[in-house]
């Protein structure tokens, strides 16, 4: 959101209330019922969820006047929007062509035991995480994990928690690999490589520290010394043409994202690339979108950039004085409680002003991104991820509930946060 044109003033645009002036205890208290609603995920009594709720916002604050709906472009950082869009094409031709279901299969093949394979399986979640959005590991790996284990006769629990809490590390290392990274990197201006080069040993790091809590907390699951020899179903086939094109221009994407090229323009370039078929139909691809994803980021910055236009956090917030007093420690800890008590993403748009204020930016960017990412594995309602892991799992009758996966999550981001600021520090005292 950083050089996006702000507007202040009223124009003569006719109002739905009473031509209400900008006011920013008005705009707050809609924020804030705004924020409440995608915190709890619905509204009660209506049927609603995190999407229709920022509509929602938007417009109350389009009838009562505190923005106006010629603005509302100016609001939206397209950069965002544009690269989820992009990644968004990445992951439907890499789940069309199979490579999902070619790295389980290679996980299989390569674990022997379980702690083998509770390793691997935190490290390949994370790993693809970091390159492609966590969301969709999730998705992807949860059918796979709950097959295995249910063929091995094991707790599917404990490598459930591992997936959640792997892809949410693990996304913390790159600025594609969850969408609070891509508003981080759009509006920061940080390169690929050097957000990798900050956060990359805390995801290493944070991944260690899941397998060892997990191991020391299920000791029955790792005490038997039966070996794994579950042979996963091969009859699903592969489509090697397109597998094999995606892969190549996703490796030419990292390789852009490496050398420096603009993050969001090479990712809608590569998507672009991948459109042009003569296999598929575009709706194949359409079809495997979560397309109320794009809408509910484009309200939310309207939203959280409401505050900043009504004056909120000029007047009821002394920004400079806030963020002269932030560093990473309590930095750190603010974007992690925020994060859980909002969710991650508003959490990271409210905190961008405080960022931008740092007499060291790069250093509180950095910080509001391993923070709201380690932060999301506190509880089960942590972040996104965690929830489609969740939910997926309960469709198979496994009931994942907000205890088992938070005695182990609590440990996990206390541990990761501690190491994110022991990180942080060491690099900024260490040139």
């Amino acid at each position: 959101m950083q050089g996006k044109k702000r507007f202040s003033g009223q124009s003569n645009n006719s109002c739905i209330i009473g031509c209400m002036p900008v006011n920013p205890w008005v705009t707050l208290g809609i924020v804030a019922l705004t924020f409440i609603g995608i915190a709890i995920g619905f509204y009660p009594i209506i049927k609603s969820n995190r999407t229709t709720i920022s509509l929602m916002g938007v417009a109350l604050l389009l009838a009562t006047s505190q923005v106006k709906f010629d603005d509302l472009p100016s609001y939206i950082d397209f950069d965002t929007i544009i690269l989820l869009f992009s990644m968004m094409i990445l992951n439907a031709n890499l789940k069309l062509g199979g490579f999902f279901r070619v790295t389980a299969r290679g996980i299989i093949r390569v674990a022997r035991s379980p702690r083998t394979f509770l390793a691997v399986e935190i490290l390949g979640a994370g790993i693809l995480s970091a390159l492609f959005l966590n969301d969709t590991i999730c998705l992807m790996f949860t059918p796979f994990l709950i097959g295995i284990t249910d063929s091995l006769k094991r707790n599917p629990l404990l490598y459930l928690i591992a997936l959640a809490t792997a892809s949410n590390v693990g996304s913390a290392a790159t600025l594609t690999g969850n969408p609070q990274n891509m508003i981080i990197g759009v509006a920061s201006g940080i390169s690929y490589l050097d957000f990798l080069l900050s956060l990359a040993p805390v995801a290493l790091l944070g991944m260690a520290v899941i397998w060892l809590v997990l191991v020391l907390l299920y000791p029955r699951e790792f005490n038997r010394d039966d070996k794994l020899l579950a042979v996963m179903d091969d009859t699903q086939e592969v489509n090697k043409p397109l597998l094999l094109k995606t892969l190549l221009v996703t490796a030419a994407l990292l390789g852009a994202f490496l050398l420096g090229a603009p993050v969001a323009l090479a990712a809608f370039l590569a998507a672009s690339l991948l459109l042009i078929t003569r296999r598929h139909q575009p709706a194949a691809v359409f079809s495997e979108f979560d397309w109320t994803l794009l809408v509910f980021f484009a309200a939310m910055f309207i939203v959280s950039g409401s505050l900043e236009t009504s004056g909120v956090t000029t007047s009821l917030i002394d920004l400079g004085s806030l963020a002269s007093k932030a560093n990473v420690l309590n930095l750190t800890f603010v974007t992690a409680g925020l994060s859980n008590l909002i969710s991650n993403v508003p959490a990271v748009m409210l905190l961008r002003s405080v960022a931008a204020n740092m007499p060291d930016a790069r250093l509180g960017w950095i910080t509001i991104a391993a923070a709201s990412n380690l932060a999301g594995n506190l509880t089960l309602l942590g972040s996104v991820a965690n929830l489609i892991v969740a939910e997926s799992a309960e469709r198979w009758r496994i009931k994942l509930s907000f205890w088992e996966y938070t005695r182990s999550g609590m440990i996990i981001t206390l541990i990761t946060l501690l190491i994110a600021v022991g990180w942080l520090t060491l690099i900024t005292i260490v040139p």
